[in-house]
């Protein structure tokens, strides 16, 4: 079976069958002999920053010499970013090989894709002995496929109103859902959340005695210098101190989720006995790879891929473009998905918008090119719709002047597309 053909069996058999509960893959898992008992490491909620999280937890541990696995979702262009061993994705004819042995056990439990492509991660990290393994929920936490597994630290990186039809329509319900993570006795790490959904969190920590670390309370970040190549930033956890810390990742929202890892990475060096290095510390955070997320794809014309897909993300997104480029409007490129609040997220854009290239990503989930573009033309700001987001991009990059600013995205499948489709200079 060819990657193309793999993957479009598993969508079409698999992809129905979501549901938000946890018998079945408790019973696939057990099947299958629990794979995820045996793995150690981190497991990360959040609504926003959740995956430049893992990957900079990634980043930490591979710096200190441990074999990881890293789970996120979804991926960008190809199915096996979604596994990634010592930095790189499993390869295809890893991924397929473990989907074959089990497939039996896929179809007499109705999994879902999602259940399905967890499942494979927990087994092939297994088998490879990974010696930590960094695993991203996919939607919520109490209910999603990833949480039968019992890491040594949990963190909840941001709460936010997405998902409001699976998860609830207040930022209480949703931390109620995400807290769902937290286990007896494990340490748990949040980051900047409000005050309201961060008493949710912090209730279920205390009931479940798990020890509690707060951003702004235990631990902080504080940007002392940012530019379009990635930001510097001082560090603090109790009495140690980092200072002058540097990231390759952009946006000042990026401290506070580096802040989150970096604390998760230190409680687990201490939980296992391990010695942290601060040199490799400093090293690791100039090394963090994450696609789609302000990443600059051109510096002569600047053009930037990110992946906001809510409205928090592109209120954070427009904060930092405000930070780096002040009283600068800019280009944007782009296609939002129907279930979003993409009215919302499209006035913020139109903000700071001088064009704005609209197109329909290819989920199935995407809103249409004119229902969003309709959005745009109520603030007046000029739009051009394309059949696609490579003419979109096709479009918006043959207009540019070299002084001229675009930013493309408004879902990770936006950024995909952008990522395949763009030719460099």
């Amino acid at each position: 079976m060819q990657y193309q053909e793999f993957l479009d069996h598993i969508y079409r058999k698999y992809s129905g069958n979501v549901k938000l509960e946890l018998d079945r893959m408790r019973g696939l898992l057990a099947d299958m002999g629990n794979p995820q008992h045996s793995l150690r490491g981190f497991h990360i909620a959040g609504t926003n920053g959740k995956g430049s999280v893992c990957a900079t937890l990634e980043a930490l541990c591979l710096a200190h010499g441990l074999r990881t696995g890293l789970n996120t979702s979804p991926h960008l262009i190809n199915y096996t970013e979604r596994f990634r061993l010592d930095g790189s994705d499993l390869p295809f004819e890893r991924v397929l090989d473990v989907f074959h042995r089990f497939e039996s056990l896929f179809e007499k439990w109705d999994a879902s894709f999602f259940e399905i492509t967890t499942a494979i991660a927990f087994q092939a990290f297994k088998e490879e002995q990974v010696q930590t393994a960094v695993i991203e929920v996919g939607l919520g936490g109490r209910l999603d496929a990833t949480n039968l597994w019992n890491p040594d630290v949990c963190a909840v990186t941001t709460i936010g109103l997405d998902h409001v039809k699976t998860l609830g329509g207040t930022v209480e319900l949703i931390a109620a859902e995400k807290a769902g993570i937290i286990k007896s006795g494990v340490p748990v790490v949040l980051g900047n959340i409000p005050a309201s959904p961060k008493k949710i969190i912090t209730d279920k920590a205390r009931e479940l005695q798990a020890p509690l670390y707060i951003y702004g309370e235990d631990f902080s970040a504080a940007v002392t210098a940012r530019q379009i190549t990635g930001l510097e930033f001082d560090y603090r956890f109790s009495c140690r101190k980092y200072l002058g810390l540097k990231t390759n990742l952009i946006g000042e929202h990026q401290a506070a989720n580096i802040a989150v890892a970096l604390t998760a990475f230190i409680l687990y060096m201490h939980r296992r006995g391990l010695k942290l290095n601060p040199q490799a510390v400093r090293k690791a955070l100039t090394r963090i790879n994450w696609q789609g997320r302000m990443q600059v794809l051109s510096t002569s014309p600047v053009i930037i891929a990110d992946g906001a897909h809510n409205v928090q993300g592109v209120q954070a997104l427009l904060n930092t473009l405000s930070k780096i480029y002040p009283r600068r409007k800019f280009r944007f490129l782009v296609s939002i998905l129907a279930d979003k609040d993409f009215s919302a997220m499209l006035g913020l854009i139109c903000s700071k918008a001088e064009q704005v290239y609209v197109a329909q990503n290819q989920s199935d989930r995407a809103a249409s090119a004119e229902e969003q573009a309709a959005e745009v033309r109520k603030h007046g700001v000029p739009c051009v719709t394309a059949d696609s987001v490579a003419e979109a991009l096709r479009l918006a990059t043959s207009e540019l002047q070299r002084a001229d600013i675009l930013v493309c995205g408004g879902s990770l499948y936006t950024v995909g597309e952008v990522l395949s489709a763009f030719q460099p200079a």
